[in-house]
């Protein structure tokens, strides 16, 4: 995954949930754009989950985005 591939799907407006998989076969959800945070070159990602782990992520070994539907869009 690229960086500008990252920025532009949390950038999406309306933003959608996604969530990232990983070469190890980790898969992370992105629930807001507020809950990931990029350094300065891109490459590397936080993660926050709603139980206030975090996820430390370098975007090299990104696979695939699975975009999700918002829970309230039923």
């Amino acid at each position: 995954m690229t960086v500008e591939q990252f920025r532009n799907a949390l950038r999406a407006q309306p933003f959608r949930p996604f969530v990232m998989h990983l070469a190890d076969g980790r898969a992370i959800p992105v629930q807001h754009p507020e809950l990931a945070v990029s350094t300065s070159t891109g490459r590397t990602t936080i993660v926050v989950q709603p139980d206030d782990t975090l996820n430390i992520i370098d975007l090299l070994l990104v696979t695939d985005l699975e975009y999700r539907e918002p829970a309230d869009a039923a």
